[in-house]
């Protein structure tokens, strides 16, 4: 089978079930694992990834404002490419080509918003890829995983926890993170499972009181968190990190993408929080 996936998560899905040598092409964003580095790009981005927060939302707000997605399909190099299936999202078109500019196209679109919503996802992909076997496989595996975090970690106290998946302007992460906060034995004091991420005030933040602050940039790794913590200054951001537990995790790898390492993630999480 000749497989094309436009997002991270379902290239890392595909490669968990055992047939990231389908793969025939993939996302301009997809970086793991390492063995599809060199597979054709067919999606490209018009935003400077490499810019500062402040451009990087700005532009990507007046791109979505004019009806032109940021992300866009290289429509003659797929068509070469002639997949059986192509794999895309219809969770964020801020992150990820949507079903939408694939017509013509055998789509299966992912679209998770809680953990079970990725377990799930997973299962459907391993159905098109006529592998629903290693997919149950690879799921049961992950909740295992789950809960043996869970069961490893604290119950009392459970520290007020605050992850912010962007800083200028500040967003804090929803979708599937405050479960895995639950999951290690945090309270997520800024969002509640299944919700999109959302622009939060710096006031806001900070009257939260979290007892410890996780800073997972979403598509970005601890290197360019630590720099953007760096150059903050609003006094409301500097007296939020002031005083707490503050950490870094890469949300590029571990939070924002709904796949298999969501659960590394987890566990990074836990020893993050727990220490």
């Amino acid at each position: 089978m000749r497989v094309v996936s436009l997002l991270p998560a379902a290239t890392e899905i595909v490669a968990a079930l055992g047939a990231g040598g389908w793969l025939v092409g993939v996302s301009h964003a997809c970086d793991y694992p390492p063995e599809i580095r060199d597979l054709p790009r067919v999606t490209r981005s018009s935003i400077d990834a490499s810019g500062p927060a402040a451009e990087i939302d700005a532009r990507t707000a007046q791109a979505l404002a004019t009806g032109q997605p940021p992300i866009t399909v290289d429509h003659e190099l797929l068509a070469r490419l002639a997949p059986d299936l192509v794999l895309s999202q219809s969770v964020c078109e801020v992150c990820a080509v949507s079903a939408s500019q694939l017509a013509g196209e055998h789509v299966v679109s992912l679209h998770a918003h809680l953990l079970d919503d990725v377990f799930t996802d997973m299962i459907r992909v391993g159905d098109a890829l006529g592998l629903r076997d290693e997919a149950d496989e690879l799921v049961a595996g992950l909740r295992y995983r789950l809960k043996r975090v869970a069961s490893h970690t604290p119950t009392s106290p459970r520290p007020r926890v605050l992850v912010l998946e962007w800083l200028d302007p500040p967003y804090v992460a929803g979708h599937w993170v405050p479960e895995l906060v639950a999951a290690v034995g945090g309270v997520d004091v800024a969002a509640r499972p299944g919700e999109r991420s959302r622009k939060r005030s710096w006031t806001d933040l900070r009257g939260l009181a979290p007892d410890v602050v996780i800073v997972a940039l979403c598509g970005f790794d601890v290197p360019r968190a630590e720099r953007d913590v760096a150059t903050l200054t609003d006094p409301e951001a500097l007296a939020l990190f002031r005083g707490r537990q503050v950490a870094f995790l890469d949300g590029n790898a571990y939070t924002s993408r709904p796949g298999p390492r969501l659960v590394d993630g987890a566990e990074r999480l836990a020893r993050l929080i727990h220490g």
